[in-house]
């Protein structure tokens, strides 16, 4: 199954022409905030998760019902606490897999602000590591806190705000990022790629005249997260880039913030699909879930080699290929209910093996504690914001 995708969304493809008026405003601005404000009720993959996953709730009772309880499927992960739901310590599933796959990353602990400060200069002289590094929580999702470090005065400006366990990995620069998801029955010595999502990193490129923050309000597609990206941008939003120039707006696979997501079906092969379950069988209790991963050649990537993995995530991670602008809303569904099937049917065969299932109350214990923490990290991280 291959969404065509959508040539008049692409990055390139999207770019607006230039005009005589070098900066947006009045009713050119206007215009282009109702057409965002359209686009983000028309396109589907801009709605809030809520609206998503809403449908999925009928389909989810009827796998509880089958599977012998709605918790059955966070036994899917057996290493992992809770199969991967929520709250899980992305450092805690980095050991679980084979180093040499991973992109180099280390543990900045809670301690005093220059013990950690002394703890990833050492990291990074003794592993050899170089400017830019990424920084981000060892605990959350969706791209939150996640930032690209240009020197040691941003990793203190980051590590003064955020007291909490903390993820430092080498840059791995790409340019190519991919989202794998994957599966495997218990008892079976290989599985299957159930998904590949190709991630296209938002970029502009400057005409010379227009300001980045014009740019991207003409353009259709950057438009709809406009403030996400000025928001990141800050005063750098008002620039005039030179003819020619590219801009990069992004440098993470995340579509809340920025990057398009296409299905990534083709680049399934044999020689990939044997590389990652070569990682995957070999990677202690994990059967379900979504590689996250870097790479430079495309060519290369088919064959199963010259990649590393930034992280995995377990039963809460999405084949994010349904966000395709060419996919339709019923087809993202069709592929939403065949992934929960995929959790429930190895959750329960995990539980045939005597596995205590965890009761539903202790679950939702943890997700409301879950729920509040990430409250107070995301106001954390909002004012740490690092492109």
């Amino acid at each position: 199954m291959t969404a065509t995708p959508l040539s008049a969304w692409s990055p390139v493809a999207t770019e607006m022409p230039a005009t005589s008026c070098a900066q947006i405003g009045g009713a050119e601005l206007i215009r282009s905030k109702l057409a965002a404000r359209l686009s983000r009720l028309l396109r589907w993959e801009f709605w809030p998760a809520w609206a998503i996953y809403l449908p999925l709730i009928p389909y989810i009772a009827y796998l509880a019902l089958r599977y012998r309880g709605l918790t059955t499927c966070t036994l899917a992960n057996p290493r992992i606490p809770l199969g991967g739901l929520v709250g899980e310590s992305k450092w805690g599933i980095l050991q679980l897999l084979p180093q040499d796959a991973i992109v180099p990353t280390t543990l900045i602990e809670p301690a005093r602000l220059a013990q950690r400060i002394a703890a990833l200069e050492a990291t990074i002289r003794d592993q050899r590591w170089s400017w830019p590094i990424i920084l981000k929580p060892n605990v959350g999702e969706r791209g939150t806190g996640v930032s690209l470090i240009a020197d040691r005065h941003e990793a203190y400006l980051y590590l003064q705000q955020q007291p909490a366990a903390v993820l430092a990995q080498s840059y791995h620069p790409g340019p190519c990022e991919a989202g794998i998801f994957y599966v495997r029955m218990p008892g079976e010595s290989a599985g299957q790629i159930f998904s590949i999502t190709d991630k296209r990193f938002p970029s502009l490129t400057g005409d010379g005249r227009s300001s980045l923050r014009t740019l991207i309000w003409r353009h259709p597609r950057y438009r709809v997260q406009a403030n996400t990206f000025l928001s990141r941008l800050a005063h750098e939003a008002d620039r005039v880039p030179d003819e020619g120039e590219q801009v990069k707006l992004g440098f993470m696979g995340n579509h809340c913030r920025g990057s398009m997501f296409l299905d990534g079906a083709a680049f399934i092969t044999p020689e990939l699909t044997a590389a990652i379950n070569a990682i995957a069988t070999n990677t202690s209790g994990f059967y379900f879930g979504r590689f996250d991963i870097r790479y430079s050649s495309v060519e290369a990537f088919k064959a199963g080699r010259d990649f590393r993995i930034v992280e995995l995530n377990g039963l809460l991670s999405e084949s994010t290929n349904i966000y395709d602008p060419g996919m339709g809303f019923f087809q993202a569904q069709a592929i939403l209910r065949r992934q929960w099937r995929w959790a429930y049917r190895i959750g329960d065969a995990i539980r045939k093996h005597d596995t205590k299932q965890p009761k539903l109350t202790d679950v939702l214990a943890v997700c409301r504690t879950h729920a509040q923490g990430r409250r107070q990290r995301a106001s954390g991280f909002q004012a740490t914001e690092i492109q």
